[in-house]
């Protein structure tokens, strides 16, 4: 019992407990104590690039133009922490609490992959298209923002890839199990809960899907959540070009620079895999080039105030003082 218990542990997981005690303790202190310190926290950014700083914001925030809110917006204030969605919730008002708590605002939470009607603050969208009033926040980071310290090279892992996820009324993933359930270069299989699973395979920890050269990252509801550690990791992300971007601009990614890329119906899998292990140097690149991408998202202080400046420009592009 202890083995199994040891197996699937929590380690390489961000700690959930801390992050609630935290962010249950803020809905004790009012928002009027942060917004006196806003004028300080969004000048406080001379150690930072102001130049990437500002291009980061206008990739989340793309409101180019001035236009009032419909009155389905309703004040800061009303947005209020329920029984479902709590760490959205959480990590919007980590940062709208630095505002005047009667400006309105429109919040879309969950795995959105519609672009609204009206600016709105979103997790996700999508990467094509008209996609103006998705103004992206950094949401459900505690599962998503995860990233890890990979000990293991790249050259003594498996020449295998691995895979773990939940494919049920996601055709896409189905799709990819029929195609390399039984395939001798895959670990692969369906973790969802229930019986008679068509593709079942033992859940396996984050720290055993490193021992894998190669990792799918392919995308579910809206993006792929594992991408983001994968890419911090020795290991190899492989997927499709994504359709849809978070926090992590995923539409920023570049194929076979910053991660393997595989056809939409994932045909070349096997090419691909046998090409990185034969072009060793070519991988370790890729996982340079990843590492690097990744470093970009550590700086926490460089993160919060981009996320109050994506809020500030909001405000404005609608029509409303800050403060």
């Amino acid at each position: 019992m202890f083995s199994n218990f040891k197996r699937l542990s929590f380690r390489h997981k961000n700690n959930k407990i801390w992050y609630y005690t935290v962010n249950y303790i803020r809905q004790y202190i009012p928002a009027t104590f942060f917004q006196k310190r806003l004028e300080n926290k969004l000048s406080d950014c001379t150690d930072f690039d102001l130049e990437y700083i500002q291009k980061r914001v206008n990739y989340y925030n793309r409101l180019n133009k001035t236009s009032e809110l419909s009155y389905q917006a309703l004040p800061i204030s009303e947005l209020k922490l329920g029984d479902e969605l709590k760490v959205y919730f959480f990590d919007t008002y980590e940062f709208i609490r630095y505002f005047n708590q009667n400006i309105r605002a429109l919040f879309l939470f969950g795995d959105i992959i519609h672009v609204p009607v009206e600016p709105s603050f979103v997790k996700s969208r999508p990467i094509d298209g008209t996609i103006t009033n998705s103004v992206v926040l950094k949401l459900d980071k505690v599962r998503h923002f995860l990233f890890v310290k990979d000990k293991k090279a790249f050259e003594s892992k498996q020449n295998m890839i691995i895979s773990r996820g939940k494919a049920l009324q996601k055709p896409h993933r189905l799709r990819f199990l029929e195609m390399y359930y039984n395939h001798s270069m895959c670990d692969i299989g369906q973790v969802d809960r229930g019986e008679n699973l068509q593709f079942p395979a033992l859940r396996m920890t984050l720290a055993e899907h490193l021992n894998f050269k190669f990792i799918l990252c392919l995308e579910g509801n809206d993006v792929a959540s594992n991408l983001k550690w994968v890419m911090s990791s020795n290991s190899l992300a492989v997927m499709p070009i994504p359709k849809y971007e978070t926090w992590f601009m995923e539409g920023t990614l570049i194929p076979n620079y910053h991660y393997v890329l595989i056809k939409n119906d994932y045909s070349d899998l096997e090419e691909r895999m046998n090409y990185y292990i034969q072009h060793t140097d070519e991988a370790l690149k890729i996982i340079q080039n990843a590492h690097e991408y990744v470093d970009q998202f550590k700086n926490k202080k460089q993160e919060n105030l981009i996320s109050l400046l994506v809020i500030k420009k909001y405000f404005e592009k609608t029509g409303q003082k800050t403060v």
